[in-house]
């Protein structure tokens, strides 16, 4: 009798580990937790993040996410090398300038695409090209990157930053351009832009990359290197896991956008739901979430366009250059994981 129980016990343990399949973390097996820190607050650039979330694409890996609101935008950068995060969003200009100063966080996926940043006027008439900006007063965040951004709309048009009068502004270039105090200020056409429009005020967007910036990925998902074995033949179970939960997620967001705003808005209430699926709908018209000419490589990292980003940098001053060339900030991405975490 006691032979047949234990035989009986052993058949069923085996038919359940048969069950749990190839895909995914087994059944009711413990979760690992993992703490990715925001690059901003949570808006619509995010959704593919909450969206998986809130469907549980990460706890199917086995990852239990603590998804966390940043104090400041350089946050990422020093919790990762603090080792007080596992995982952080960030500009990519902000990585780039925490490689050149030795700090070892790494890229591993990209979130958003292509750049954000534009030049956005308040008075689409009167602005119908970069050269028409000559004599403008146009507000700046002080923040090299958008200094960058200027100066290569301007290039556009054949003017310099010495053709227009500048005002630091910080971020207040919405509240600014409504009131008329500014003709024109740095933004980001996913934010200010759809908020502008949403006022009705009648913008006209400069934005970078369709005037002499190349397409490069604005937003990414970096680690802290020191965390990534790159001598190991696989990535590491809680890595894949976060970074298959996020291509899911960022890969569904064009099928049903409004149901990925629903998953924002059902983790993070306070919201603005319309506002929010405004932004997403501008992003997903923009082609913003996967690399160009290739909707299929959602979160994928694209080296040639990585280059051409450090390129475009360094010239416009955006990172000092290195006398020991782009390697130091060319090794902080590391565009092989996604593609290894598919055989783990």
């Amino acid at each position: 009798m006691k032979v047949a129980i234990a035989l009986l016990a052993a058949i069923l343990t085996a038919l359940v580990w048969m069950g749990c399949g190839e895909d995914g973390a087994e059944p009711g097996a413990p979760s690992t937790g993992a703490t990715l820190v925001l690059d901003f607050q949570p808006n619509a650039v995010h959704s593919g993040l909450y969206a998986a979330q809130e469907r549980g694409l990460f706890a199917d890996e086995g990852l239990d996410l603590d998804i966390v609101e940043p104090t400041g935008t350089a946050d990422g950068a020093k919790l990762l090398e603090a080792g007080r995060a596992d995982f952080a969003i960030l500009d990519v200009n902000d990585l780039g300038i925490a490689r050149r100063r030795g700090l070892d966080v790494v890229a591993v996926a990209a979130i958003v695409q292509r750049p954000l940043a534009a030049v956005i006027a308040a008075d689409r008439s009167r602005f119908a090209e970069p050269a028409d900006l000559a004599g403008a007063t146009v507000g700046v965040t002080g923040v090299p990157s958008d200094d960058a951004v200027l100066q290569t709309v301007l290039a556009n048009g054949g003017l310099s930053t010495a053709d227009v009068e500048t005002q630091t502004i910080g971020f207040q270039a919405a509240a600014l351009l409504a009131s008329g105090s500014v003709d024109a200020a740095t933004a980001f056409w996913n934010a200010e832009g759809v908020q502008l429009r949403q006022r009705g005020i009648p913008t006209r967007e400069f934005r970078v990359d369709e005037l002499g910036a190349p397409r490069y990925p604005e937003l990414v998902l970096t680690a802290s290197g020191s965390e990534l074995d790159a001598g190991a033949p696989q990535p590491d179970s809680i890595l894949c896991g976060l970074l298959e939960g996020l291509e899911s997620g960022y890969g569904e967001i064009e099928e049903d956008p409004s149901a990925a705003i629903e998953d924002l808005v059902a983790q993070v209430p306070e919201a603005d739901a319309e506002s929010q699926r405004a932004q997403l709908a501008e992003l997903v018209a923009a082609d913003a979430f996967s690399p160009e000419g290739d909707r299929s490589a959602t979160a994928a990292l694209d080296p040639s366009a990585v280059r051409a980003w450090l390129r475009w940098a360094e010239a416009e001053g955006v990172l000092p250059r290195s006398e020991a060339g782009p390697q130091d900030v060319l090794g902080g991405f590391r565009a092989d994981l996604l593609p290894a975490c598919a055989g783990v």
